[in-house]
């Protein structure tokens, strides 16, 4: 008898039907996706803990504000080699204030960078986005991040949510930092869209308490004839239960009137209260709870309100509030706060020359010797017209008076550096 003998056959096992086969394609492809999901919330969650802590960090060291225009300070020394410069792996605008940041000439923009910057300006958005998503492809081996950062503010501006998480993901695992957090523009108001002038800023500090019903009372009204305000809150150490209840009370007003906000330190100061919280302790107090509910919806973080919702209803034993999409409210970074709240507020698309814009900034240069724009909510100014801006700005700049250009996006920037604005002014890219 044979060796194989002594083993009966296996009989084959049928092959899989069609349906059969579909099916297992589906589950196959399903669980690829579900795994890409789960990915996807794990760098979420991670970039989170390290917004939180950065955000601390930021507090601590943005606490005071920007010195005044012309204060004394000691000279720097000399530029070091590039053996002492920044490991490739810390941003260079993590390691340097808000005075510090280095404000490039063209020289440091390499001719890529400034066709790019040009092509977006002249509304060639799809192209400008191709190139960027090659100049990214080809730098995940070198320290230079001005595509990452072009990117990340093209997909925000035009909304791609998608997208821009895909890029956060990339980034993070390529320079082992937490991605810049998605803010989505803010809607911009039906019946002022191109609107562009001061905004009424007020800027909070210390501890939210009684004290500050006088600035939130200016606040409600110059709301009548300003359809954008700005709230910093980047510099508040605590907050009071009679003090979150003016406050509270004050953004649910503003979103009734459908005001367009600007909030600096949201995401701050959310983690900071979130932190002195606990379910069942109302020492706190319930405004307290219900201020950073508030602050969550108008950051338009859904997921985690309705999970302080749900150890709201625990803690007092009542309905928690239901959920609402925000109004016109966008976030800006942190770190830019603002010495003086006299800001001239640039439109959202600057094009076919500044038009009705120019007069505006004229009356404002009447009216204040330091001129400090606003460029939060500028996603786009064309070419033709940002070579006008510089023409205007020129004479007061050559007068020997400070300008500057603050919280601007990066493909906005790219293009200003490259026209020479950082002989005339201060620009201030918004940080990542």
């Amino acid at each position: 008898m044979g060796l194989f003998s002594l083993f009966k056959k296996t009989e084959l096992l049928p092959p899989l039907t069609d349906d059969e086969q579909a099916r297992l394609a589906a589950n196959s492809e399903a669980e690829r996706l579900s795994q890409q999901a789960r990915q996807r919330e794990i760098a979420r969650a991670t970039a989170m803990k390290i917004d939180a802590i950065e955000s601390a960090m930021a507090a601590d060291i943005f606490s005071q504000g920007e010195p005044a225009w012309g204060s004394q300070r000691p000279a720097r020394p000399p530029r070091a080699s590039s053996a002492a410069q920044p490991p490739d792996d810390v941003p260079t605008t993590m390691l340097l204030s808000d005075e510090e940041l280095p404000l490039a000439s063209a020289d440091d923009s390499t001719p890529l960078v400034e066709e790019i910057a040009i092509l977006y300006a002249n509304g060639q958005a799809a192209v400008a986005q191709q190139m960027l998503v090659d100049a990214v492809a080809g730098s995940k081996h070198n320290s230079d991040r001005s595509a990452w950062w072009m990117l990340f503010d093209l997909y925000q501006v035009s909304g791609q949510q998608d997208a821009f998480d895909n890029l956060s993901i990339d980034y993070a695992s390529t320079y082992e930092t937490s991605p810049p957090p998605w803010h989505a523009p803010a809607g911009l108001s039906a019946h002022s869209p191109d609107w562009a002038g001061l905004t009424p800023t007020e800027s909070f500090a210390g501890v939210l308490d009684q004290h500050i019903a006088p600035q939130l009372e200016r606040l409600r009204q110059l709301a009548a004839g300003h359809p954008v305000l700005r709230l910093e809150l980047i510099r508040v150490t605590a907050v009071a239960a009679d003090g979150a209840a003016l406050l509270l009370e004050t953004l649910r007003q503003l979103q009734q009137q459908q005001r367009e906000l600007i909030l600096v330190g949201a995401a701050a100061l959310s983690a900071q209260i979130r932190s002195n919280l606990a379910i069942g302790r109302r020492d706190e107090g319930e405004a307290v709870w219900l201020l950073l509910l508030e602050l969550l919806q108008l950051q338009n973080r859904e997921k985690e309100f309705e999970q302080i919702g749900m150890d709201y209803c625990v803690t007092f034993e009542v309905s928690p509030p239901s959920f609402t999409p925000p109004h016109q409210v966008a976030m800006a970074p942190a770190q830019q706060v603002s010495a003086s709240p006299d800001r001239f507020m640039l439109p959202p698309i600057i094009e076919h020359q500044l038009g009705a814009l120019l007069p505006a900034i004229q009356q404002y240069a009447e009216q204040y010797p330091t001129l400090v724009f606003d460029c939060s909510r500028l996603t786009r100014i064309d070419y033709a017209s940002a070579i006008q801006l510089h023409a205007v700005l020129q004479p007061w700049a050559g007068e020997g008076r400070k300008l500057a250009l603050r919280d601007v996006n990066h493909l906005v920037a790219a293009l200003l550096r490259l026209l020479g604005y950082a002989g005339l002014a201060r620009i201030y890219p918004h940080k990542y």
